[in-house]
């Protein structure tokens, strides 16, 4: 099974820009729909629509609610998401390419979901 978002849910997740360093991707999603399980590297997340999601992974399960125009840090992790509000979900990863140093990029802290840092 291919984890890449792109592959994974590719109606959901559209490549806008790639080189060596980065990738950035396009996200957009509509009330009631989700995705299937992917990863995400190390990634810095921008919201250009507010929303409620739910992110899963692992049997644990969150809610977030990001105001548009938000920038998020998202440590690496697998999940799978839904959008659980009334507005489309809108925002723009740029994925890192290169490895934390201080994990390897690991998911070893098992985080899900964006953090305020």
């Amino acid at each position: 099974m291919n984890l890449d978002p792109t592959t994974s849910n590719p109606d959901l997740y559209k490549v806008i820009f790639e080189n060596d360093r980065v990738r950035v991707l396009e996200y957009l999603d509509k009330p009631g729909e989700g995705t299937t399980p992917h990863v995400h590297p190390d990634s810095v997340m921008y919201t250009l629509s507010s929303f409620n999601r739910r992110l899963a992974s692992g049997g644990r399960e969150v809610d977030v609610e990001i105001n548009a125009g938000s920038v998020r840090w998202l440590d690496a992790q697998e999940h799978s998401g839904l959008n659980i509000g009334d507005t489309d979900t809108h925002v723009i990863f740029v994925e890192l390419k290169e490895p934390n140093p201080a994990n390897g990029a690991s998911l070893a802290n098992d985080p899900l979901g964006p953090s305020t840092v």
